[in-house]
């Protein structure tokens, strides 16, 4: 199924107790000649048993339940700052200028010159449902009204970089055809990563940042319903009702 997602985006553009002491010993008393006669003793009824108390449970409030929100890490060196805001959600990503620096340069034209905006995300391509393994593919569509001019590729043998949990990597037809329509990771998928050795197109495809904020918006993208449309690989991956992208932003 790798290799159909492999194919398919090429087509779409965590104590012990106290002992007391001893009680004091009295001296001898002196007896009497005449013994009086013994008083009375007054005998004290036993108190009444005390019942144990019972702590009472405490149910903790809604607040109390819900898990903190995951930090955010600073900007590192070389990294951009992005925030897709999506109808689901928001996803804060960090583009890696320093290792795809063409590939990151070409989003981030798009990116000011708002032409992702108003776009969706439209395909969910589930690899593997018990892992939630998979990922989802955005952008201009290969809308000619929206597209800027192909960017060079920038494969993962040269970058450094891996598709991993929450990576942003661009789709494309041959090597070099990149233009506006980028897909993103819900896990390892090493097979879209460039393997110099196989034959073939072995370029594999252009990563260029990571998601460091709202990977639960692409969980949620991803498990949207899918209708039977679509070509080839595609087919049964478009999502019925396309996500929209409100805005694509440096920031966050």
């Amino acid at each position: 199924m790798i290799r159909a997602a492999l194919a398919a985006l090429m087509v779409a553009t965590a104590a012990g107790a106290q002992i007391a002491p001893p009680a004091a010993i009295a001296p001898p008393a002196v007896v009497p000649a005449t013994p009086a006669a013994p008083l009375p003793v007054e005998v004290t009824p036993p108190a009444a048993p005390v019942a144990p108390k019972v702590a009472t449970p405490v149910t903790p409030s809604p607040a109390a339940s819900i898990p903190a929100k995951p930090v955010v890490p600073p900007v590192g060196p070389g990294q951009v700052r992005v925030r897709i805001v999506t109808a689901a959600g928001t996803i804060t990503l960090d583009l890696d200028r320093a290792h795809a620096p063409l590939t990151t340069a070409n989003f981030l034209r798009y990116a000011d010159q708002h032409r992702f905006d108003g776009t969706t995300f439209y395909r969910a391509d589930t690899v593997d449902r018990a892992t939630h393994l998979g990922l989802i593919q955005g952008g201009v569509r290969g809308d000619p009204k929206r597209s800027l001019p192909p960017v060079a590729h920038e494969p993962t043998s040269k970058t450094g970089l891996a598709h991993g949990e929450g990576t942003i990597s661009m789709a494309r037809l041959a090597p070099g055809t990149a233009h506006g329509d980028f897909f993103i990771t819900t896990g390892p998928l090493s097979a879209l990563d460039a393997h110099p050795q196989a034959s073939g197109d072995n370029a594999g495809f252009a990563a260029f940042g990571q998601v460091v904020d709202g990977m639960d918006v692409v969980r949620r993208i991803l498990s949207a319903p899918v209708g039977p449309g679509g070509e080839g690989a595609m087919r049964g991956q478009l999502i019925a009702k396309p996500v929209k992208i409100v805005v694509v932003k440096r920031g966050g």
